[in-house]
């Protein structure tokens, strides 16, 4: 499958890294691709690694196995660069989008990126003003969003309501929206 695009987010448990990942896959969905969206758990509990995937393919996704050479990575949270191989696998002309508040060249410095791009967004600073409290994964939705231009941002943002509706009120719901756009506009990078 040569148009299958295969994401990998990297987080710690609490911080929504299996919710959006599932946005994602839905606002894919919403714009006709085909697409799988699954979590990888180490140790159940807050504040563990977790590793969560998403494919998006316009054409049906028959693997069923965990991504091995993501395209695009994300990190919703900076402190697993050096307990967590984030670049494993990571196509040597792909992606990277990191929660960081370093900028892109600082984290080529600190990475041995290649020719891979590198993209930040202060997705915790985003979230502490938008929510409330540190939830780096919708900031880092709308920067993929912006990054990739695999789905656009009006869809990403009905995937959030629908996902989001299912638990929390109209107001935390609108605080990720804002959170979702603040993170498209400030990502900053290659």
């Amino acid at each position: 499958m040569k148009d299958l695009i295969e994401v990998r987010w990297h987080g710690r448990g609490g911080q929504g890294t299996v919710t959006v990942s599932k946005m994602l896959a839905e606002s894919a969905v919403e714009e006709g691709y085909h697409v799988q969206a699954f979590p990888e758990y180490g140790a159940e509990r807050m504040g563990a690694p977790v590793q969560s995937f998403t494919r998006i393919s316009e054409e049906p996704v028959i693997i069923h196995s965990r991504v091995e050479n993501p395209k695009i990575v994300l990190v919703l949270d900076p402190s697993l660069i050096g307990s967590v191989d984030i670049l494993e696998g990571l196509d040597p002309e792909g992606t990277i989008i990191i929660n960081s508040t370093q900028s892109p060249e600082e984290i080529r410095k600190l990475l041995d990126v290649g020719k891979r791009k590198v993209f930040v967004v202060d997705a915790n600073t985003i979230s502490l003003e938008e929510l409330g409290r540190v939830m780096p994964n919708t900031p880092l939705l709308g920067a993929f969003s912006k990054v990739s231009g695999l789905v656009n941002i009006e869809n990403i943002e009905k995937a959030v309501k629908k996902q989001l509706s299912k638990k929390f009120s109209a107001s935390i719901i609108d605080a990720n929206i804002k959170a979702l756009r603040k993170g498209y506009k400030e990502v900053i990078g290659d």
